[in-house]
């Protein structure tokens, strides 16, 4: 056993511990030991040097791991077994009768994994319910109250129950003999799948396997988010809105689209440039395109006097001409991606060449974050193989191209991240791939699938998971829809539109054709009010949302959240994937592209509708009606909802006057997080937490310290009765 102790709350404890050990020795070979209280790591064989544990970013927080409530597994660790042989490795874990199963990153199509066949592997675009997806997290979670994460980047396949080895006693499951006339009789499940889940890992010596314990669903995935390093706390101006003009747009286009947002009151705090802003894209030159962008720092500036932050577009790929090529020549693969060099981020030299330029070429005149392109893998699409780099390269840290596709993402938001960490500057990236231990970057996945109810239920699956999504706005088929697609947009963790391909914002001309011909819609002005009020809500919710994400930072407790995590017990959302939590207060159920209304199911408890305060029962299925300015939102009774009047834009100068709403006669408190909102101070204790509640019948703001400015005033409440 691993010289690290145990910790022991008992004799008992202990020796289940001396059993447990007497076993490790004598079954497998397994080693057995509690890495932090509640969480288990079984090692069996010798593990790859490169997995996502290894290259972690942040250590957990032992303080916060010990805080959690005692877990207990519904099984016992001897019965997991781990056999190293000359395919690689199987590892088997016990699976429950009516055991409903969930995660493995950001999972595009299926949302309760159980009875499936997952292959979670990179690829930017996922078919057939495989497992491809852009965060392909060898991790899965139990309703039962555990998780479990296969610590490896080799591709795998993990089979969630129904798959039962032969057995000599004839004690197989009865079975209908009834002769199957169609393929749907044939392939459907009579069953509920138990037995074990069994992951295959080929091509491997050895395993790390990591069980997080809870009291609850939710207390696992606190475990496994803390043990990444804890949630992301974004920067404040991070939770408002970010807009991405057209790609070929210049320095005259951005600051244009910069004035039409401020004179229209349309609340924006970061414009993204995207690919025409280098002078090479496809593979990346990283270097200004000073034709369409002569003052790059000055028009920066220029912005940031105005309220916005500047995000820009990239991917790793480095072009010859580039003047990070000859540097990063020999820290990178043997093979191209996309026509350049593919850098080597396992290495740290690698990081150390890339990040500096981008520090002082880019972070340090004033870019607010990247847009991370094109570090997943995709061959599915377009049968391109020049689009990434093969399986077998091979890069100077000993890492191959299979664990570099699924580490890719991960390693290029440690490079990125690490600028501004040093910096003391906090961003907020985009990201089209990542893995598991990512929890602690403040990175939002995307995708180019554009598929609105897939994009609803990723909201749901990341989660999970420890990942954001960003289910951005583009074109559509009607303004309904583009509405539908904006009420999902601000009730997720990065509300964006992407115009990358639009001249005009989409609510003046959702049709790309008519759009850049300058024909706008007859009716744009009225549209234009309507997500006028829509993003004037986002902003207005950032205090509840800001609060949140520090809960998410400090407790593991994922900000937005599918509703089996909250209600593990109740089987009416074992398979309910197109709602969510939002925090601890609001529940979220967006309407689908051109929907006037849709059934929405509220769990135990009582509910208010957010725009007309109807009181809902719990515990049942309603058929509501959405307009195009409502939210599709609902909140749980006894809430104190603090919402700010909303500005257009968020900086360092920012305080917000506070309408609360407060739904029930006798609220709880509602707590809102200060800090200086862009830097990691909050890291060493300087913030303010600030506690709204009542006494004497009204409500009252109390600051719990002083290390900041005040940022929030009360200014008046509601009664929602």
């Amino acid at each position: 056993m691993s010289n690290s102790k145990p910790t022991v709350g008992s004799i008992k404890t202990l020796f289940f511990y001396i059993v447990l050990f007497h076993w490790s020795i004598v079954l497998h070979g397994q080693q057995i030991e509690e890495v932090h209280p509640g969480i288990f790591k079984i090692t069996a064989g010798s593990p790859a040097a490169f997995t996502p544990v290894s290259i972690a970013a942040s250590k957990p927080s032992a303080g916060a791991l010990q805080m959690l409530p005692q877990g207990r597994l519904p099984f016992s660790l001897s019965d997991v077994h781990i056999t190293v042989n000359e395919r690689g490795v199987k590892v088997s874990i016990p699976l429950g009768d009516n055991e409903q199963l969930y995660g493995f990153g950001l999972q595009i199509g299926s949302f309760n994994q159980n009875g499936l066949r997952k292959v979670p592997i990179v690829n930017d675009y996922p078919l057939n319910n495989l497992g491809y997806t852009h965060a392909p997290l060898p991790y899965y979670v139990s309703n039962r109250g555990y998780a479990v994460l296969v610590n490896t980047a080799r591709y795998c396949t993990f089979y969630c129950g129904g798959n039962r080895p032969k057995d000599n006693n004839s004690d197989q499951e009865k079975r209908s003999t009834a002769v199957k006339l169609s393929v749907d009789d044939l392939y459907r499940s009579d069953r509920q799948p138990s037995g074990d889940v069994l992951v295959d890992i080929p091509n491997v010596k050895g395993i790390e396997v990591y069980i997080f314990s809870g009291r609850d669903m939710r207390t696992a995935v606190q475990r496994y988010n803390i043990f990444s390093g804890g949630g992301a706390l974004p920067p404040l101006w991070g939770l408002g809105i970010k807009y991405r003009v057209k790609a070929d747009f210049n320095e005259k286009d951005v600051l244009k689209a910069a004035s039409y947002f401020r004179n229209n009151n349309i609340p924006v705090d970061v414009i993204g440039l995207e690919p025409g802003w280098q002078t090479a894209a496809y593979p990346c030159s990283f270097v200004w395109n000073t034709e369409a962008f002569p003052r790059p720092q000055e028009m920066i500036e220029v912005l940031g006097r105005k309220g916005y932050k500047i995000n820009l577009w990239e991917h790793a790929f480095v072009k010859k001409e580039s003047p990070l090529y000859t540097s990063l020549f020999p820290y990178s693969g043997d093979y191209l991606g996309f026509g350049g060099l593919v850098p080597d981020f396992a290495d740290p030299q690698a990081r150390h060449v890339f990040a500096s330029h981008h520090k002082q070429n880019f972070v340090d005149i004033g870019v607010s974050g990247f847009k991370m392109d094109e570090c997943d893998n995709s061959d599915l699409r377009f049968g391109n193989a020049r689009w990434s780099f093969p399986e077998h390269s091979q890069f100077p840290s000993g890492i191959d191209g299979e664990q570099m596709h699924q580490l890719f993402g991960l390693l290029y938001q440690k490079t990125i991240f690490d600028i501004f960490r040093k910096k003391n500057q906090r961003t907020y990236l985009d990201v089209r791939s990542s893995n598991a231990m990512a929890s602690s970057y403040p990175s939002v996945l995307y995708s180019d699938t554009y598929n609105h109810r897939e994009y609803v239920e990723m909201i749901s699956n990341s989660g999970f998971s420890g990942l954001l999504w960003s289910p951005e706005v583009r074109e559509s088929g009607s303004f309904k829809e583009l509405i539908r697609r904006s009420q999902t947009a601000i009730l997720s963790a990065q509300t964006l539109y992407n115009s990358w391909y639009l001249q005009s914002p989409p609510w003046l001309q959702f049709d790309k054709a008519k759009n850049n011909n300058n024909q706008l819609l007859p009716d744009a002005g009225a549209n234009e009010a309507i997500v006028r009020q829509l993003l004037n809500f986002r902003m207005s919710l950032i205090p509840y949302l800001y609060n949140a994400f520090y809960d998410y930072y400090k407790t593991g407790i994922p900000v937005f959240r599918a509703l089996v995590m909250d209600y593990p017990n109740d089987d009416k959302v074992f398979n309910l994937a197109d709602e969510y939590m939002i925090g601890q207060d609001l529940l979220a159920a967006p309407l689908l592209r051109e929907a006037d209304e849709r059934e929405v199911y509220l769990p135990a408890g009582i509910w208010y509708n957010f725009n007309n305060n109807q009181k809902y029962e719990g515990g049942n299925t309603y058929k509501l009606s959405f307009g195009l300015s409502d939210i599709p939102l609902f909140v749980k009774e006894g809430t104190i909802l603090p919402l700010c009047k909303p500005l257009p834009y968020i900086d360092k100068a920012t305080r917000s006057e506070l309408v609360c709403r407060l739904y029930r006669a006798s609220p709880r408190p509602s707590w809102l997080f200060e800090d200086d909102g862009h830097s990691f101070d909050y890291e060493k204790g300087v913030f303010n937490k600030v506690k709204i509640f009542m006494e004497r019948g009204k409500p009252r703001l109390m600051r719990q310290g002083a290390a900041v400015p005040a940022r929030y005033f009360l200014d008046k409440f509601q009664w929602i009765k």
